[in-house]
């Protein structure tokens, strides 16, 4: 396998576990039982996934100096959000006997509003970053099935994740352009891994969403249904 779609392979793998698997782990953290197993986990999120972002973004060229400022920008408000929200989400749920102090109501504040705006501001951002400087990079070689599943993977989780941060003002238009936008390329995307990676990602992700408002007339997330 090529590097680059392995290499994004990884990067979706990699980032449906980092994402998913914490809200799966609520047992105590043995070393520390006040923090949960899965807290534990989060804390290696950035420290894995923003490398692998640079490594998609850097491609076969070092970046411009503007374009490597706006990654560390983007970068920056992308694990300022992540921690904010492992750190408020993780005093939280030590709250739950004092839901009409100030305490829990600026936690959630930064638990559920501007850790998840902030964390998926950079998250889409860095998305049409990687998606910008592929296209300025030109075509590589053509996109295979490797990097269509991992498209799958990560737009599964794509549609996971901004349903249940309720950032879907912000996350599904973002999807709709992308898929827009892979409509209109779609006579040079099967030359630019990147591209076709997250044209799939987020046209899956568009079909995702609408079904989940097809079925429950909005978006609600899946802990308000009793799904997580």
């Amino acid at each position: 396998m090529p590097a680059l779609p392995r290499l994004i392979l990884i990067f979706a793998v990699t980032f449906a576990v980092l994402l998913i698997a914490p809200a799966f782990l609520s047992q105590p953290f043995g070393p520390y039982p006040l923090m949960k197993t899965g807290d534990a986990l989060d804390i290696l999120t950035p420290l894995v996934l923003i490398p692998l972002y640079w490594l998609l973004f850097r491609l076969d060229e070092p970046p411009s100096l503007k374009a490597t400022l706006l990654f560390l920008i983007l970068a920056a408000a992308w694990v300022e959000g992540q921690g904010m929200h492992l750190s408020a989400n993780s005093i939280g749920h030590l709250l739950q006997d004092a839901k009409e102090t100030d305490v829990y109501t600026l936690t959630h504040f930064y638990d559920e509003i501007l850790s998840h705006y902030l964390w998926h501001i950079g998250l889409i951002g860095l998305t049409a970053l990687l998606i910008w400087r592929q296209r300025q990079q030109g075509g590589q070689f053509i996109a295979g099935w490797t990097e269509r599943i991992a498209g799958v993977i990560y737009g599964l989780v794509y549609f996971i994740i901004i349903i249940e941060a309720g950032t879907v003002p912000l996350g599904l238009p973002f999807a709709l352009v992308v898929s827009g936008l892979g409509v209109r390329w779609r006579g040079s995307v099967r030359q630019q891994p990147v591209t076709a990676f997250f044209i799939t990602a987020h046209l899956l992700a568009c079909v995702l969403f609408l079904i989940w408002f097809v079925r429950w007339g909005g978006f609600p997330q899946f802990s308000e249904l009793g799904m997580i």
